[in-house]
């Protein structure tokens, strides 16, 4: 029993804690089941059963006390209801109707925005041509006078821009007026050469007017291969569509099965009726069945797409012929627009295409696609110079937006590199 005497003053110690603790490790119990063994002995002292929370303290040691305080900051987790002050900066976003405030001023902000747009599409799109007509004057009169020979190299420049050996001496005429053996910016060349080209393009520069009178207005698309008819078409539907028209199209451009899927697909995505018969179907019967059935559905408009052809093909642009009669015949004065699209990208050859048309289907007005990438944007104005037809629309894009009405002064500036 003397050998257990030295364990009680350990356990003494131990007691000594729990007197220091108080009853507050008696919720420790817990680890004192880790050292039953140890509590064995000390059994026979019955009074000793606060004992057993001393032995605790061994295990846990004085950090435990540590520990405790560790609890009380849990009770801390309360202050967690601090987030309520995010509920209230919930209510800040209130002052966000403010800035709505200047709404009013914000409509007439997207409103500019498309016209902006388009005029960055267009001045990009002839940046080629602009670039090339713009460093060839620049080259030319930033260190010279304007002589003789400086007026007929200038002359050079512009017909190279295929702008037309006419345009070209009318402006290198008006360039020349009362400058002769002077110095002149190149600068003022540019301005001098859109105010020419402003001149030949503003009469016939006119918007493609449908004619309520006629029921349907029935409009022909005629160009050759890859020209971009029938994507003209589907640009035509989707903005007459937009402005409450009824729209019928004609796939009649039976030679190619693309071009038929492709005219479907604007009709689903417009909403327009779309007449098409299988490839290799007589162009003639396709016009035929479009017409019957766009008076029938009262339609406001009848597209009719032509297969693309060489001007120099007799037998295909006997075929056209053909439609254009077949057209006539169910509808006296039809078609009432006959619209050549015209690939810019062609440069002179553009010429003799509206030459072959124009006499073959009785052309009335220009669509020019392609205007986008391609320095010889001034074939435009070649045309307009010796052939006086009315140009309708310009594409400068893949997009429906992109096809817009021609206007001569925007045209003019974009193509002499001025903004």
């Amino acid at each position: 029993m003397s050998h257990e005497d030295p364990k009680d003053p350990s356990r003494k110690k131990g007691g000594f804690w729990g007197w220091l603790k108080g009853g507050a490790e008696e919720p420790a119990k817990a680890p004192a089941a880790e050292e039953p063994a140890t509590s064995a002995p000390s059994a026979p002292p019955a009074e000793e059963p606060p004992a057993p929370p001393a032995e605790v303290a061994e295990a846990p040691m004085p950090v435990e006390p540590d520990a405790i305080p560790v609890v009380e900051p849990e009770a801390p987790v309360p202050p967690e209801p601090v987030f309520v002050p995010e509920a209230v900066v919930e209510p800040e976003p209130p002052p966000s109707p403010e800035p709505e405030r200047p709404s009013g001023s914000e409509p007439t902000a997207p409103a500019p925005t498309p016209a902006r747009g388009f005029w960055s599409r267009l001045a990009s799109g002839l940046a080629r041509t602009a670039s090339s007509l713009g460093q060839g004057i620049t080259d030319l009169v930033s260190k010279r006078k304007l002589d003789a020979e400086t007026l007929e190299e200038l002359e050079d420049v512009l017909i190279r821009a295929d702008l037309g050996v006419a345009t070209a001496a009318r402006i290198v005429e008006a360039v020349g007026k009362g400058r002769h053996d002077k110095m002149i910016a190149p600068e003022e060349v540019k301005g001098l050469i859109a105010a020419e080209v402003e001149a030949i393009l503003a009469p016939v520069a006119r918007p493609l007017m449908v004619d309520a009178a006629h029921k349907p207005f029935v409009v022909l698309m005629v160009g050759v291969n890859g020209s971009g008819k029938t994507t003209t078409i589907g640009k035509l539907a989707a903005q007459w569509v937009g402005e409450g028209k009824k729209v019928v199209l004609a796939a009649g451009d039976t030679f190619r099965a693309a071009a038929i899927e492709q005219l479907k697909v604007w009709g689903q995505r417009t909403g327009a009726t779309v007449i098409a018969r299988e490839q290799g179907a007589d162009a003639a019967g396709v016009a035929h069945d479009a017409v019957t059935q766009a008076r029938e559905e009262g339609a406001d408009i009848l597209l009719v797409d032509t297969a693309g052809r060489l001007q120099n093909r007799a037998e295909l642009m006997a075929e056209l012929e053909k439609v254009v009669r077949v057209i006539r015949k169910l509808e006296p004065g039809a078609p009432h627009a006959v619209l050549l699209v015209l690939d810019a990208t062609v440069g002179q050859n553009a010429l003799s295409q509206v030459e072959a048309f124009t006499r073959i289907a009785g052309v009335t007005g220009l669509v020019m696609t392609k205007l986008d990438g391609t320095a010889r944007g001034g074939i435009l104005v070649a045309i307009a110079a010796k052939h006086s037809l009315p140009i309708h629309l310009i594409g400068v894009g893949e997009g429906a937006d992109d096809l817009q009405p021609f206007a001569a002064r925007d045209f003019a500036r974009a193509i002499a590199g001025l903004e």
